[in-house]
């Protein structure tokens, strides 16, 4: 009888820890502030490099021969490695989260995220194929010599659907999520301890390889009102803790940071191009941001 209440005091005294699936905590424990995770940045920095801005390269540089065109690319091969890894590191980041996040939003999201990422591998891939064939990015789907002369005439109508998935809505169901959940992830970046407030010496060498990725990211992908938007969202939050007293801690710091070194990037390449002819008329409208593939095949694949 003794040792019955011996084992049932045991039990009674065990912490509880409630765990979401997923990895997302609502124990007590998630209230500890974390250190910098310069392991999850890194990570994500190098295979954005690598999977996402390297994609196309390896696609163009590599023999024809080793990948033909009826065939997946080595790129198509980096867009599926990228589709199920950054998923993979979003939630990563989002579980090192010191306050309790949106469970369904940030499901949803991913979700969101990976068919958005499948639709454009599929656009993206048959894209650099016609890029192999003399396809130009600089200009129109009905303006290219390669496209024009189709006959029937309605298998342009195809491919403008094809650029539809692939720059559009492609684009759209693949950076959105992204955004939101860097944004549900800031929301809780955010301390009263001065030790936490300092970017590490690591995440100021990563800081210039992460903007200038975010750079390539919204010029290829054309979501500068997206990106715009988001910072804005982030400024808006910032503001909003610091009349609580609070500040960014330093993962929260070098995501703000690297926002608004991409924020200059992105206005000097505007200035670079602002008076290329060609380029303005593939962009027009209000905000004027030209693709750096766009400028690759009028400016650079010509001179090689």
């Amino acid at each position: 009888m003794n040792a019955t209440r011996k084992r049932r005091g045991n039990i009674s005294h065990k912490p509880v820890q409630n765990s979401i699936p997923g990895g997302l905590k609502e124990n007590v424990p998630q209230l500890r502030r974390q250190h910098f995770h310069f392991d999850l940045w890194f990570y994500l920095t190098l295979q954005n490099w690598i999977l996402d801005f390297g994609r196309p390269i390896v696609m163009i540089t590599l023999p024809l021969e080793w990948f033909p065109l009826n065939k997946p690319s080595a790129g198509d091969y980096f867009h599926m490695a990228y589709n199920v890894i950054t998923p993979f590191l979003m939630l990563k980041l989002i579980e090192r989260s010191p306050r309790m996040l949106p469970r369904s939003v940030v499901y949803l999201s991913i979700i969101t995220f990976v068919m958005g990422a499948s639709i454009h591998l599929v656009g993206d891939s048959i894209n650099h194929r016609l890029i192999l064939s003399g396809y130009q990015l600089h200009l129109s789907v009905r303006e290219n010599p390669i496209i024009k002369d189709l006959q029937p005439a309605s298998l342009i109508d195809s491919f403008e659907l094809l650029y539809f998935y692939d720059e559009q809505l492609g684009h759209l169901m693949w950076y959105i999520p992204f955004f939101i959940i860097l944004v549900i992830y800031f929301t809780g970046c955010f301390t009263k301890s001065k030790e936490e407030k300092m970017i590490p010496l690591p995440g100021w060498l990563l800081l210039g390889p992460s903007a200038l990725y975010y750079w390539y990211l919204v010029t290829e992908g054309q979501i500068t009102e997206l990106f715009l938007l988001t910072f804005l969202a982030m400024v808006t939050i910032m503001i909003h803790q610091r009349r609580k007293g609070l500040s960014p801690d330093s993962n929260g710091l070098f995501l703000f940071s690297s926002f608004g070194f991409t924020v200059f990037l992105v206005a000097a390449w505007v200035v670079y191009l602002w008076n290329d002819s060609v380029l303005r008329d593939k962009y027009p409208g209000l905000i004027y941001v030209p693709e750096p593939w766009s400028f690759y095949t009028l400016h650079l694949k010509r001179t090689q």
